[in-house]
Parts: C-alpha cells; structure tokens; sequence
C-alpha cells in the first residue's frame, strides 16, 4: 500500500481493495510496466477522501499564487 489508490477503486466499485491490488500487480508484470504508470498518475489526479482537491490541483493552486 502506497498512496491508497487500490483502496479508493475497491471502495468506488464495492469490492475487496486485496483483489484491487492482485489485479494491478499482474497488469503491471503484464504490460510491462504501464499499469504502475496508470496508479501513479491516478496518486496524483485524484484527490483523497475528505480533501478539497488532488496533489495536482493543489500544486496548480499554489502556483497561481
């Protein structure tokens, strides 16, 4: 467990986060990397539970400042 995202997508979709992770890791062996790219970038865009806005939107709104 790293950033939470398996968790947040088992609990979006009603199914056990455990079967999140297994999913991710065999499409990360499998397509050579690129669904580890896919959980990064979800990490980033999509924010935490309770948080007004994403680690993007927050680093976008410190820049305007």
């Amino acid at each position: 467990m790293i950033a939470g995202v398996c968790a947040g997508v088992g609990q979006f979709f009603g199914i056990d986060a455990n079967l999140v992770r297994i999913v991710f890791a065999v499409l990360t062996v499998f397509s050579a990397g690129a669904a580890a790219l896919v959980y990064l970038l979800a990490w980033v865009v999509v924010p935490e539970e309770g948080e007004g806005g994403s680690i993007a939107e927050n680093y976008l709104n410190k820049k305007k400042q």
